[in-house]
């Protein structure tokens, strides 16, 4: 199975799930062995690839500004591409300049995911059975793109993803692992570091700088 026909099977679960105003957001970054797999929760309308008429790339954070602040933070973006994201309005992100961003991610060597693909309209608490739905399709897009490491966002996906109850305050910088097709991933759960979990970003910053040093 590739990334693209995973992709068909997504759309089918936004429509159960998401708004029926709005597409799937997917994916993007290095795409194969990348040395990180960051994984949120689910995308809103926010992101302006959640139109329909949208012709760009479908990848996470599109048209936004506060998680760049994060890989900027990380040494994981570049200085001046970040400069103009905080410039610029979700208007002015065309499909060139998504690309260009998306580049980037790749030149970093890694890939941003959400555990659930269901956009929804705003920033919504989703039940668990949402997000297990998509579990067995998500192993899958792990097991495609294989990557080195996950980071994984939030208690809620840490809890789905690992099977097992994680919070996040009491396992800083703990690894954990996961295995997928009898290949084992190591998996580290940070603080959500956007929206309501904002005020946690300098807790995530340092941890993801952590992981980074320990595993290079």
């Amino acid at each position: 199975m590739t990334l693209e026909e995973l992709n068909v099977k997504y759309d089918k679960l936004q429509k159960k799930y998401g708004d029926k105003s709005l597409t799937s957001i997917y994916n993007g970054g290095k795409k194969s062995n990348p040395n990180i797999c960051f994984v949120f929760m689910n995308p809103t309308g926010r992101n302006i690839a959640s139109s329909p008429s949208w012709q760009g790339p479908r990848s996470p954070w599109l048209g936004t500004k506060n998680i760049w602040d994060l890989f900027y933070a990380v040494n994981l973006f570049n200085e001046d591409l970040y400069k103009k994201i905080k410039a610029i309005k979700p208007i002015d992100w065309t499909k060139d300049f998504c690309q260009e961003v998306y580049k980037e991610v790749e030149n970093n060597d890694y890939f941003i995911t959400n555990l659930a693909k269901c956009t929804q309209i705003d920033a919504r608490v989703l039940k668990d059975k949402v997000f297990i739905d998509y579990l067995k399709l998500f192993e899958k897009e792990i097991e495609i793109v294989d990557p080195k490491i996950i980071i994984l966002f939030g208690n809620q996906v840490s809890s789905i993803f690992l099977g097992e109850k994680i919070s996040v305050s009491q396992c800083r910088k703990k690894e954990f692992t996961k295995v997928i097709n009898n290949k084992i991933y190591k998996c580290y759960c940070i603080y959500y570091p956007v929206g309501n979990g904002r005020f946690n970003i300098d807790k995530s910053i340092e941890d993801i700088k952590w992981i980074i040093k320990e595993n290079t």
